[in-house]
């Protein structure tokens, strides 16, 4: 790890309540931020940028300590910390948002707070204008990944592809490059990501995996088979702690095992309710998840 890049994330920080026919959880560690930096700190130093309420407990703030987690760019302001609650229903289709309550991420301001020399840079799911404003403020960038999701799609759609145009990696679900397109095809959709200039598109699929589009390459990766879902809650975010933690190992030079990483490590997610299982991921038991998935090139 010594040689590793340093990960810098920004990302929402959650207490979450979720209910799947697997059964519920009240106010459980969430947030973009908080399964990105779990999953990447299995394989590299992580640094995260977010914000949290003074009702932010100490068995949180130990959580991140524990897995070597820096949280110097994590602001604790006056209020209570985002909280969100969602229910799955019986095939994990559809997810209902039952509650936000943004607290004092309402009013989120990016603030760099460490100099890290050439980091790759992860922006999670949040506002457009907050994922541009920390690439303005973070200098000779490595890397610059990102995430989006619909509702941003829906609410600012010109800033979405702003920010495409500004990154080298971009990852989203195969509905939300369908909604940003208006396109059916996603192979299609990964050609019009690549002319604004990433060099990686990665379109998840859910169930069916993920597709990876770079160099003039498509390539589809399966799920780690006979997995049994209990909360898909960060799956994505665990995926993408999989994803650049491998690249901040072994550089761009095989983002399909990139994604086969990611791939592997969104399966101990899923298969428990919030961190539970990501908690408990090792470096063997890893492996022989990363053996079982399949890939296949698209003709």
């Amino acid at each position: 790890m010594k040689d590793s890049k340093e990960i810098l994330a920004v990302g929402s920080i959650a207490y979450d309540s979720i209910e799947t026919p697997m059964g519920n959880r009240e106010r459980i560690l969430g947030g973009s931020c908080t399964y990105f930096s779990i999953a990447a700190s299995y394989y590299t130093q992580t640094s995260i940028i977010g914000v949290v309420g003074n009702d932010f407990d100490k068995d949180s703030w130990d959580l991140f300590k524990k897995y070597n987690i820096n949280t110097e760019c994590v602001e604790v302001a006056d209020g209570k910390t985002f909280s969100w609650g969602g229910k799955y229903n019986h095939d994990y289709s559809e997810r209902e948002t039952l509650f936000t309550d943004l607290g004092v991420f309402e009013s989120f301001s990016p603030k760099i707070k460490r100099d890290i020399e050439n980091p790759i840079l992860y922006l999670g799911n949040i506002q457009p204008d907050l994922q541009l404003d920390v690439i303005n403020k973070v200098e000779s960038k490595y890397l610059i990944a990102a995430d989006s999701m619909n509702l941003w799609i829906g609410l600012c759609p010109d800033k979405v592809w702003e920010l495409i145009s500004k990154v080298n990696l971009f990852m989203l679900n195969d509905e939300e490059a369908r909604q940003l397109t208006n396109k059916d095809n996603l192979e299609e959709i990964a050609n019009d990501f690549l002319k604004l200039g990433p060099t990686i598109i990665i379109i998840k699929m859910g169930g069916e995996g993920s597709l990876i589009a770079y160099n003039n390459k498509k390539i589809y990766v399966s799920v780690v088979p006979g997995i049994e879902v209990y909360d898909p809650t960060g799956a994505g975010d665990s995926f993408a702690g999989g994803v650049l933690g491998y690249i901040a190992n072994n550089g761009m030079k095989d983002p399909v095992k990139a994604v086969i990483n990611g791939t592997a490590v969104a399966s101990y997610t899923v298969s428990g309710f919030g961190l539970e299982n990501l908690y408990k991921l090792n470096k063997d038991d890893l492996n022989q998840k990363i053996n079982q998935i399949s890939l296949k090139s698209s003709i």
